[in-house]
C-alpha cells in the first residue's frame, strides 16, 4: 500500500490563492477550505490511494521561533486565511481523515515523524509527501519516500533531489543553511548560492566536513579566489549557518499517536454533509463514494 500524508497548510494557502474567494451564508470567507476539500476528495477517489493524513500549521509559530526570533510568524497573513484554517480542520476531519494539527511543532515536523514511522511497515511500498515544499525534500529515501507536487503533477525520488538541487537528501538542511529560505526567514549566509552550495555539500555533505582551509578544497567548479571568499564567510559566520541548518532539519519525534490501520480511509463523517451546508456548498456531500455511521 501507499501511504499519502498531506501538507495541509500549502493546500490551504494553494486554495486560497487560487479559485475565486466564496462565502457562506453567514458571510465568513471558505473559499480555501472548500477548494481543500474538493482536492483532498479527488485524493481520495483516485486509484490506489487508500491511507491519508493530513497536518496542519494550527498557529504559525512554532518551537523554531524561540531559536531564531527572525523566523516566520503569522504576520502579513490574509486575515481571512488565517481564519480558516480552523475551519479548514473541521471539514477535513468531518471528510474522515486523520487530522494533525501542530502548535509547539509544525505541520513539515508531523509529516515527517509519520513518514519515518510508516515506511517500517512491512505493508507499506511507498510514503508519498503530498506537497513541493523543499523542506520535506531531506526525507526522501529512494524510490521508498518521495514528494509528490500535486499542481503541477511531479513526483521526486532521491534522483530527483540530485537533479533538481544538485545534493542528496541528506545535505538539504545544510544546504537550506548555506542559501537561506525567505519563505522561512532565515538569510543563509552571504555570498553562498544554490550552484556553490550543491558543488561544495554534493562532495563534503555536511557544514563540518567542509575544510576550513580553502585550498584542501576539491571542488573543480569552484576557482581558488571564489573558494577563499566562500570560506571566509563560512567562518565568519559559522555558528548562524548551524542555527539555521537546525531551524531547517524537520523533527521526527512528533507525539502522534496513529497507528497504520488509523489512517485508513473508511469514508465520510454525516457531520460533513452539516458542515458543507453551513458553508454554503451543498454539492460536495453528493460526491462522497463512502460514508461511516456515527457522528
Amino acid at each position: 500500500m501507499k501511504i499519502h500524508l498531506v501538507d495541509g497548510t500549502y493546500e490551504l494557502f494553494r486554495n486560497f490563492y487560487g479559485p475565486p474567494p466564496k462565502k457562506a451564508p453567514d458571510g465568513r470567507e471558505v473559499g480555501a477550505t472548500l477548494g481543500l476539500v474538493r482536492s483532498l476528495l479527488m485524493l481520495l477517489t483516485s486509484p490506489g490511494v487508500t491511507h491519508v493524513a493530513v497536518a496542519f500549521d494550527h498557529v504559525i509559530e512554532s518551537f523554531r521561533n524561540k531559536l531564531y526570533s527572525g523566523y516566520k510568524t503569522g504576520e502579513g497573513v490574509d486575515p481571512l486565511l488565517m481564519a480558516q484554517f480552523p475551519l479548514a480542520e473541521e471539514a477535513v476531519s468531518a471528510l474522515g481523515l486523520v487530522v494533525w494539527p501542530m502548535v509547539e511543532f509544525e505541520a513539515d515536523d508531523a509529516l515527517a515523524t509519520a513518514a519515518r514511522r510508516f515506511q517500517k511497515e512491512r505493508a507499506v511500498k511507498q510514503v508519498v509527501l503530498c506537497s513541493p515544499d523543499k523542506d520535506l525534500a531531506q526525507l526522501v529515501s529512494g524510490k521508498r519516500v518521495v514528494c509528490w507536487d500535486r499542481r503541477r503533477e511531479i513526483v521526486i525520488d532521491e534522483q530527483g533531489v540530485l537533479e533538481k538541487f544538485g545534493v542528496r537528501p541528506a545535505s538539504m538542511p545544510d544546504w537550506l543553511a548555506l542559501v537561506g529560505d525567505t519563505a522561512d526567514g532565515y538569510p543563509g549566509i552571504p555570498g553562498w548560492g544554490e550552484k556553490s552550495a550543491s558543488a561544495v555539500l554534493l562532495k563534503y555533505k555536511h557544514l563540518e566536513s567542509i575544510p576550513d582551509d580553502p585550498a584542501k578544497w576539491r571542488v573543480s567548479s569552484i576557482s581558488a579566489g571564489r573558494a577563499l571568499r566562500l570560506a571566509e564567510n563560512l567562518a565568519a559566520r559559522r555558528e548562524e549557518a548551524l542555527l539555521y541548518r537546525k531551524l531547517a532539519t524537520v523533527r521526527e519525534d512528533v507525539p502522534l499517536k496513529e497507528k497504520l490501520a488509523d489512517l485508513e480511509w473508511q469514508g465520510a463523517w454525516p457531520r460533513l454533509k452539516d458542515v458543507c451546508l453551513r458553508f454554503g456548498d451543498e454539492r460536495i456531500p453528493p460526491r462522497i463514494p463512502r460514508w461511516r455511521t456515527g457522528k
